[in-house]
């Protein structure tokens, strides 16, 4: 399915960010708009990214905003101002942020996109200081936000399709990722299932305990988180190790030291029945049959026709 215009802006600016999706709110006075400009461009220097000049935005924060300015405009990649300045929490390392989104072509005014209207804001920001996932201009620029504010970042995209735009985000909320599965140990697992051991950090290891494999999907809770309940169009947060049925490892964020973020649509279709329905929190354990799997094609460290079997923890969706 060819991703809508609004996906496409979030995306071309997060490829300058390093994630999926960025955040900002609105809504405000135009008195208070042309304040946050004023702030923002003092400093500019310090972020290292061009203000865009002379562009307002009015409403009540929280709300969309409603934004202005002078039309054509010209607007340059790595270019930023801040509209309205939050009065909600401070944005800290760590957090998650949420955001609503307004894509505005600066040839003539015109709203390309937008999530407003049906709720869909865009979770996949996490600001960090680690310049392998943000860099450090735009962790200095979430940083010195509040929930309740909206920030436009410039899109020159006259060498594509020549839709040149403001993305104007408003940050709406924000949450942390989990570090390892924290809800409650399940009693009664399945005593032929393969057993599950926990290292201090939560790094699994395991003992197949005999195990065969199953012809079919094995989704079983060993510990039963407090979260949401995850979607299967939802994107996900996990630490998690996966082995064939004779124990040989094949994969392993634990190893790598940093958790996973995919989309349920871009897994296995085991990853994705298998996780939906399961709460945040919460640690799986999946035997996935081949069929569900890579089937009969080799992948790395994967034979043809393997039956898998993974420790998932999930530690946030959105």
């Amino acid at each position: 399915m060819r991703k809508s215009l609004l996906s496409k802006a979030v995306t071309a600016v997060c490829a300058t960010v390093m994630c999926l999706g960025v955040t900002a709110c609105g809504g405000n006075s135009s008195a208070k708009s042309d304040k946050s400009n004023s702030d923002s461009s003092s400093s500019s220097e310090k972020i290292g990214m061009h203000q865009i000049a002379g562009v307002t935005a009015k409403g009540e924060l929280g709300k969309k905003p409603t934004v202005s300015f002078k039309t054509p405009m010209t607007v340059e990649d790595n270019s930023y101002v801040v509209l309205q300045k939050g009065d909600g929490a401070q944005i800290e390392d760590g957090d998650r942020v949420c955001s609503q989104g307004i894509a505005i072509s600066v040839k003539d005014g015109s709203e390309l996109a937008s999530t407003w209207e049906k709720n869909t804001p865009d979770c996949s920001t996490v600001v960090t200081s680690d310049t392998s996932q943000m860099t450090e201009n735009y962790y200095k620029i979430f940083k010195s936000l509040k929930l309740n504010s909206t920030v436009a970042f410039g899109v020159n995209d006259s060498n594509s399709s020549g839709t040149s735009y403001l993305m104007v985000l408003t940050l709406v909320s924000k949450s942390k990722d989990l570090k390892k599965a924290t809800g409650k140990k399940v009693a009664g697992v399945p005593a032929d299932l393969p057993k599950v051991t926990l290292a201090k950090d939560g790094k699994p290891s395991i003992d197949m305990n005999g195990y065969k494999g199953s012809d079919s999907l094995v989704s079983q809770d060993l510990i039963k988180g407090k979260g949401a309940v995850v979607k299967d169009t939802q994107s996900v947060v996990a630490h998690y190790t996966g082995w064939l049925l004779d124990g040989t490892q094949f994969d392993s964020s634990w190893d790598r030291g940093q958790s996973s973020a995919f989309s349920l649509d871009s897994v296995i279709k085991g990853w994705k029945q298998g996780l939906a329905g399961h709460t945040v929190g919460s640690q799986v354990l999946l035997v996935v049959p081949p069929s569900l799997g890579y089937g009969n094609k080799d992948q790395e460290k994967i034979p043809a026709n393997s039956t898998l079997v993974f420790v998932i923890d999930i530690l946030a969706a959105y």
